[in-house]
């Protein structure tokens, strides 16, 4: 399994990519509990790929609910070193439109009900978030998305928001005022745990309403955000193998070696529980005498 380099995490309206070949489907158990479904495991352009649904396979997985530690545990387990995750996002910007595609830069964190971090339990890790996603990562990601043709922006703020209840009026509106771009529910904290897991991480936003601001047009539906999920579906997946192409043979960025001063307590093997060991030692065994 140590050559799949390259995991997809597909949100709302992406459960599957079309044209891989030597497909296995895998079961990962986690020291975390259950990831979101089985890995599917595959050849896309010539790389080994690993693809999950983030909301399983019949989007039975509410935003709350999402075993995300579990999620990106198995993507390590596989040995991926690069994440490319989609999200389907509200606009808070006139300019950002429905079935535009959003490549953001900053995170905003408005969740309350998630565990957010692997490191507990005699092991104290001070991460870096400064640039929550891989700005190398994030260039490609853009690249690939306009060589499809589609609307594509880079940069922007993606607020997360703990859901599934679409937000309110006056929410929408503190948000945006606040310097907000984009609203989501799923990015926070798998873009952070992907970090401590030493696995470099962008996200394409898939814009699919006007969130609830924009007074001209109707309140976000879930059939107006399907409707336009579906729309840019063909879009995400060509990207995504755009992406794949210009990752082979890419260089180790810097969150492949994020831990190496984020680590602040002992780093003596004796020094931690045997528990604690056991869920980590996938991640920090390297650094550890």
């Amino acid at each position: 399994m140590s050559d799949v380099k390259i995991g997809v995490i597909g949100g709302s309206g992406l459960y599957k990519m079309d044209g891989l070949t030597n497909v296995e489907e895998i079961s990962i158990s986690t020291p975390f509990g259950d990831p979101s479904d089985n890995f599917i495991v595959g050849t896309l352009e010539g790389q080994r790929v690993a693809f999950l649904p983030r909301h399983g396979r019949k989007h039975s997985i509410s935003p709350t609910e999402l075993n995300s530690r579990a999620n990106i545990w198995g993507m390590k387990k596989l040995g991926v070193k690069y994440i490319i995750a989609a999200n389907a996002c509200g606009s808070l910007r006139e300019d950002y439109r429905p079935r535009d595609i959003v490549i953001p830069d900053q995170l905003f964190d408005r969740t309350r009900s998630r565990e957010l971090t692997y490191y507990q339990g005699g092991v104290v890790v001070h991460m870096s978030v400064a640039e929550p996603f891989e700005p190398a990562l994030s260039q490609i990601l853009y690249d690939s998305v306009k060589e499809t043709g589609g609307t594509v922006h880079m940069g922007g703020n993606f607020i997360i928001i703990e859901g599934p209840r679409f937000s309110t009026i006056g929410e929408s509106r503190v948000f945006r005022r606040w310097g907000c771009d984009i609203i989501g529910m799923t990015t926070i904290p798998e873009a952070f745990l992907a970090r401590e897991a030493e696995i470099a991480y962008a996200t394409m936003a898939h814009i699919t309403d006007y969130d609830v601001w924009h007074q001209s047009e109707e309140p976000v539906t879930v059939d107006a955000v399907i409707a336009n999920l579906q729309a840019n579906v063909d879009v995400a997946k060509q990207a995504i193998r755009n992406a794949v192409k210009k990752l082979a043979g890419a260089p180790n960025m810097p969150s492949h070696s994020a831990l190496s001063t984020a680590i602040i307590s002992s780093r003596h093997r004796a020094d931690v529980p045997a528990d604690t060991w056991h869920k980590l030692e996938l991640f920090i065994a390297k650094y550890y005498q």
